[in-house]
């Protein structure tokens, strides 16, 4: 049986379709980062909350407070955070 091959305008169209999805998933903003500076003072604030080490930090609700991933304690217990991006309190810490 002989081998079935696409033709170059299916290949392309596939391959178009390809990117489009990839296209339309959602991803983070570089302007959803924090700027080396707020970083330093989240950093900072995480630290003096007693947690050791952190994973993702972005900016949510139109800016009004950042959430944090994996905030980790000192004995391994790690939590999801939102914090108020003005004072950088605890808004809500989850366990994860």
């Amino acid at each position: 049986m002989a081998e079935r091959r696409p033709k170059p305008l299916q290949a392309l169209a596939a391959a178009f379709l390809a990117t489009s999805l990839l296209a339309g998933a959602p991803a983070a903003h570089a302007d959803d980062r924090p700027s080396p500076e707020e970083r330093s003072r989240i950093e900072a604030s995480l630290r003096q909350l007693g947690f050791v080490s952190w994973g993702d930090i972005e900016r949510e609700d139109g800016g009004r407070r950042w959430e944090v991933d994996d905030a980790r304690m000192p004995d391994g217990t790690k939590y999801d955070l939102e914090l108020a991006s003005d004072d950088l309190r605890v808004i809500k810490q989850e366990r994860d």
